[in-house]
């Protein structure tokens, strides 16, 4: 596999430092032992003990009201994995932008691509660079100026029913880790852009690509393959040696077991599809845990040609980070028949009540909130919440006519999971208020070739939507221990770029009308909003630049099945004034 590589100018390292972090509970340390010197009469010691105890008490009952899980993953500065945690919570320490001054954010730099793409990439923020993807191209550029420092060119297939796309690296021990739509895993040098392997997966093939960005951490790489939607082909998750690029384990999405096996009841001859792994992984460090969402059956809306459980596809899966076997799973969308994989990385936290848990956000239009206390009793729900609007969503779909059902096959939410603060407790959702109006097929209609798309319905897939005036988008905000909603903004149009809420009040979020914006995190009020001009769809992502915290998005996401417009595909920059 062919890489050009271009570098425009040698690597230099910017460091960023945050100098804030913990000097309240350092002075409150300091404090006690000054209380507690032995040079104090008994009586005093006796008596600051007593405080020295409330204070930590009321100080340890503060610090784990809501946690983040594995938050050391990414030191403050940085944002080192695409959810920024490898648990997947998105939630920025940051604090220097805040409700107060975010109106005077303003756009500090811009890197734009030579010609239009996909552009879902979710950017790395480390060490004062910014490394992001296309579908045909890895880049490196300065995270404070814009200006490039490398970039790579990757071979993309062509030909009809190709869908591109590319969503990110994964970053560990000085290395990026990234997937290609020809089924290739590259571990690539951060300094110059350079290949330092370059694997291919055993499952490769016609329909099956890597758009994910793959996590890394414990010395492996963790990734999936996606084409589920396509006759004869089903998902994998992989775990590959960081180091060598040696696979270490393969884990089929449907095993090729009798018990699973039978869980597929199809038309002799039909051949068993889909469980694709398309989005991002995530994983419990402490525990070792790696959890997979995993995508829908094919043909995709034709449930009668593959009756039964399906497994385990449409599951969020626990998977062993050293064994690669099945710990746990949730069905989380049952007997689908509405194109409703799971599409966003499952977020890993812990609530202000205790609760351990896994939150998965998803095509469905539910937020999905399972337990993951204790996986040998499995992943149950703890409970679902709509996240958009859901309609018709129990109507069988018919062959003589057609059935309109909401969200639709690009709803409710897509590769951008859930988001979480623990400061607020508060669980964040971005949505696609879309609907879908499709026909079945005849029951007989032949089988795509392998690798070809298998839908099963007669409309293609552009127009399987309803028109593009009818889409709009909801950021919603829900307690995390109860699932109630705390606030609601409506959208023009969908909400498809990454969440994140910061440590200073606010979440940053956009739309495919152009719009990039912040809202107060506890009201949903909207206190900053940039119109640029284009769709967005990708990470928005804020991170350190010496002592200046500054916030990057992914700009200019559209074309295939999505109408919206896009003239410029680029990564903005902001800051304070």
């Amino acid at each position: 596999m062919r890489h050009n590589i271009v570098i425009t100018e040698p690597q230099t390292q910017v460091t960023a430092v945050d100098t804030r972090r913990g000097p309240q509970t350092s002075s409150m340390l300091s404090s006690i032992a000054l209380m507690l010197d032995p040079k104090r009469p008994a009586n005093l010691r006796r008596g600051f003990r007593y405080l020295a105890t409330l204070t930590l008490s009321s100080f340890a009952m503060t610090a784990c009201a809501a946690t983040q899980d594995n938050p050391g993953a990414a030191s403050d500065g940085n944002w080192a994995s695409y959810n920024r945690t490898l648990a997947g919570d998105r939630f920025s320490p940051l604090a220097d932008i805040t409700r107060e001054n975010v109106a005077s954010l303003v756009r500090k730099c811009e890197y734009a691509l030579s010609e239009p793409s996909s552009f879902q990439t979710g950017p790395l923020a480390i060490d004062g660079v910014l490394y992001f993807t296309t579908p045909g191209g890895s880049f490196a550029v300065d995270a404070g100026t814009c200006k490039e420092r490398w970039h790579i060119t990757h071979p993309v297939p062509t030909g009809e029913g190709v869908i591109t796309a590319n969503r990110g690296f994964a970053y560990h021990d000085g290395v990026l880790f990234r997937g290609t739509m020809e089924g290739h895993v590259l571990a690539i040098s951060p300094k110059d852009g350079r290949t330092l392997w370059d694997v291919q997966i055993p499952d490769a093939g016609p329909g099956v690509s890597i758009p994910m960005a793959p996590i890394a951490a414990d010395g492996k790489v963790f990734i999936g393959n996606a084409g589920g939607d396509r006759a004869n082909v089903t998902g994998h998750a992989y775990a590959f040696d960081a180091k060598t690029g040696k696979m270490l384990w393969r884990f089929e999405v449907v095993p090729d077991t009798p018990e699973i096996r039978a869980t597929w009841k199809m038309p002799k001859g039909n051949p068993l599809s889909g469980g694709g792994i398309w989005t991002s992984l995530t994983y419990d460090e402490a525990a070792g845990v790696v959890y997979v969402p995993t995508g829908n059956p094919a043909p995709d809306f034709d449930g009668e040609l593959r009756q039964g459980d399906n497994l385990y596809v449409n599951s969020v899966i626990a998977i062993g980070g050293k064994t690669g076997r099945r710990i746990a799973h949730n069905q989380v969308v049952k007997q689908d028949y509405h194109d409703w994989g799971l599409s966003g990385p499952p977020a890993l936290f812990t609530t202000a009540g205790g609760k351990r848990v896994v939150a998965s956000a998803n095509k469905d239009g539910m937020l999905s909130v399972l337990d993951r206390g204790d996986l040998q009793s499995g992943l149950p729900l703890l409970y679902g919440q709509p996240t958009t609007t859901r309609k018709n969503v129990d109507v069988p779909l018919s062959r003589e006519r057609a059935t309109e059902f909401c969200p639709g096959m690009f709803g409710g939410n897509e590769w951008n999971g859930a988001a979480f603060s623990p400061k607020l407790n508060t669980i964040f959702v971005g949505a696609v208020d879309w609907c879908s109006r499709v026909t079945l097929t005849p029951k007989d209609a032949p089988v795509p070739k392998t690798g070809d798309i298998w839908l099963g319905i007669k409309e293609p897939m552009t127009e399987a939507m309803m028109p593009w005036s009818t889409a709009r988008g909801w950021l919603t905000a829900y307690d995390a221990d109860t699932g109630a909603v705390r606030w609601k903004l409506e959208a023009p149009k969908p909400v498809l770029g990454g969440v994140t809420p910061t440590a200073g009040g606010l979440v940053f979020a956009s739309d495919l009308a152009g719009n990039f914006f912040a809202v107060d995190a506890t009201s949903g009020r909207k206190l900053w909003n940039e119109q640029v001009g284009q769709p967005i769809g990708g990470g928005i992502i804020t991170y350190r630049v010496g002592d200046k915290q500054l916030v990057a998005a992914a700009i200019g996401n559209g074309g295939g099945a999505w109408p919206a417009p896009v003239t410029r595909t680029s990564i903005v920059v902001y800051g304070l004034k």
